[in-house]
């Protein structure tokens, strides 16, 4: 995540000039960090003794970041992006967690698994796998509302756009695999090699660790720009 965020900022922040960060090798790379990053926060939700405040702190944050980047960068805007997302799935389950814990893990993760390749596509207006997929009506895609659940509005645009539908799917999936893991030992043992606190650890400070990379990918992006620019 922390090569891919500095290839970004050198190549839309300070015209870096490699044609590779534009195919389709590159996107794929994208969203396989994107997926994993938002499955593995599912899945440490359950290590947080306050999900649902630790939620609306990271939604804020979403805010805050979609303010600053409106104000400064404009052209560069982040709306609905991966924190306002968290902190709306940290809330969502959160809420219902003692709910959640009840239904069977493993149904329930192949479900949400189904349900978030199904709606992949909500964005781009359809929802299916491969031929067998059906287009959305047009009237879906027209508020702030309804790009926020993941039918954008025409005309929208962000850098950083993940809305709820389909992204809620796998933050659930991470979230009953955490449940499997439970009830099926030999699971449980992979993450017994880690020092007992690092998971739980990596779940409570995962907003600060997102945070602060960001600025210190930035300084340091523009300081190598500098460098050779003179």
């Amino acid at each position: 995540m922390i090569l891919y965020h500095a290839l970004w900022d050198g190549v839309f922040l300070f015209g870096w000039n490699i044609p590779w960060f534009h195919t389709n090798a590159a996107f794929v790379w994208q969203q396989v960090i994107c997926c994993t990053f938002i499955l593995l926060s599912g899945f440490c939700l359950c290590f947080s003794r306050r999900p649902v405040r630790h939620g609306l702190i990271v939604f804020g944050w979403g805010g805050m970041l979609s303010l600053v980047t409106l104000l400064i960068i404009p052209e560069n805007r982040v709306l609905f992006g991966v924190l306002t997302l968290l902190g709306s799935c940290m809330v969502l389950v959160g809420l219902t967690a003692r709910w959640l814990k009840k239904l069977p893990s493993l149904p329930c993760a192949i479900v949400c698994f189904i349900l978030f390749c199904f709606t992949r596509n909500s964005a781009a207006g359809s929802w299916g796998l491969g031929a067998f997929s059906l287009s959305l009506p047009a009237s879906w895609y027209k508020s702030w509302i309804s790009t926020y659940l993941g039918f954008p509005m025409p005309g929208f645009f962000s850098t950083d756009y993940f809305p709820l539908i389909p992204w809620l799917f796998l933050f659930c999936l991470g979230f009953f695999l955490h449940g499997i893991c439970q009830q099926k030992p030999a699971l449980l043992r992979i993450f017994q090699q880690f020092p007992e606190p690092v998971l739980p650890w990596i779940g409570q400070h995962s907003l600060v660790i997102y945070l602060l990379h960001q600025p210190v990918i930035y300084l340091s992006v523009w300081g190598i720009s500098s460098l050779f620019a003179t």
